[in-house]
């Protein structure tokens, strides 16, 4: 296999005409060049040189090969340029998993200012839960996802994943506007009567409804079930039921009033997860980008 820093050491031979002066340019001894030469040489099978007692000469051979070698040393030095862009986080790939609502509320900003610090950037989000998404984490199919526990719901990844809590986010009550009890903050126990959009069943968001609920006496009377924030809000404006729903899922939506509860408030966190092993640079730079916009949500 040819090496690049030889075709490199024979073009600046060319150029300057002597081995002493591609020495001098490339600050190496005349015998390290006159080395070099002859190891490639005998790489290329092919007399690169006429040795004369006092000079040597480049054959025709030589100059073809000065010449083709021109545009693979180019591309290897834009490759390395490339290499270092992405080791400093300047340039590269991040490969991002999130769910809906982190995807709506702390994405677009997060995102925006890293691709204006880092313009070389290449971003990618695919959104889901986080049952599809960890297998690709896991992978190393993605860098980074987001995912979401609550304080009732013990976490559904592997312990080996690194974690960095990017938000904690209280939960709130949705009411119809003209609820009787719409206006100030509730204890869970004081909807015990009321039909519930709950989220749907097994989920964490379900399961944080019905722990929460029996610490407060009562088991939820579900009549609609929804992941989707934006149906649940309109199912609540319509007066069909209540819910509970975490910060990211409130809105200004006509017609649902979010309303604080009463006492120790239960919280969901949002975190970042990512494998220890993963040497994406552009990571430490996602999460510094995500961390500030949930910080303005706060």
């Amino acid at each position: 296999m040819l090496a690049p820093h030889q075709l490199h050491t024979l073009r600046t031979v060319l150029a300057t005409g002597s081995y002493a002066g591609a020495a001098a340019e490339l600050r190496y001894t005349p015998s390290a060049v006159s080395q070099q030469m002859s190891a490639l040489e005998k790489a290329t099978g092919l007399v690169l040189f006429e040795r004369g007692a006092q000079s040597v000469r480049p054959t025709a051979h030589a100059h073809l090969l000065a010449e083709r070698a021109a545009d693979v040393l180019a591309m290897l030095a834009g490759l390395d340029r490339e290499v270092a862009a992405i080791a400093r986080g300047e340039a590269g790939q991040l490969r991002i998993g999130s769910f809906p609502t982190a995807s709506a509320r702390l994405l677009p900003a997060a995102l925006a200012a890293l691709r204006q610090q880092r313009p070389g950037v290449e971003i990618e989000v695919d959104e889901g839960e986080l049952d599809a998404l960890l297998p690709r984490l896991l992978s190393g199919e993605l860098d980074l996802a987001l995912a979401y526990r609550y304080d009732t719901v013990p976490p559904g990844w592997p312990a080996r994943l690194a974690e960095t809590e990017v938000l904690r986010e209280p939960l709130y009550l949705l009411l119809p506007a003209g609820h009787r009890l719409a206006g100030a903050p509730l204890r869970l126990a004081a909807l015990a009567a009321e039909r519930w959009v709950a989220p749907l069943a097994g989920s964490p968001g379900a399961l944080n409804l019905d722990r929460l609920a029996a610490r407060a006496g009562f088991v939820p009377r579900v009549s609609f079930r929804s992941n989707d924030y934006s149906v649940v809000r309109g199912l609540v404006g319509a007066g069909l039921g209540v819910a509970l729903v975490p910060g990211l899922g409130v809105s200004d939506t006509d017609g649902v009033l979010p309303t604080p509860l009463l006492g120790r408030s239960p919280r969901r966190a949002v975190l970042a997860l990512h494998r220890p092993a993963a040497h994406n640079s552009l990571i430490a730079a996602a999460l510094s980008a995500i961390r500030a916009t949930a910080r303005t949500l706060d």
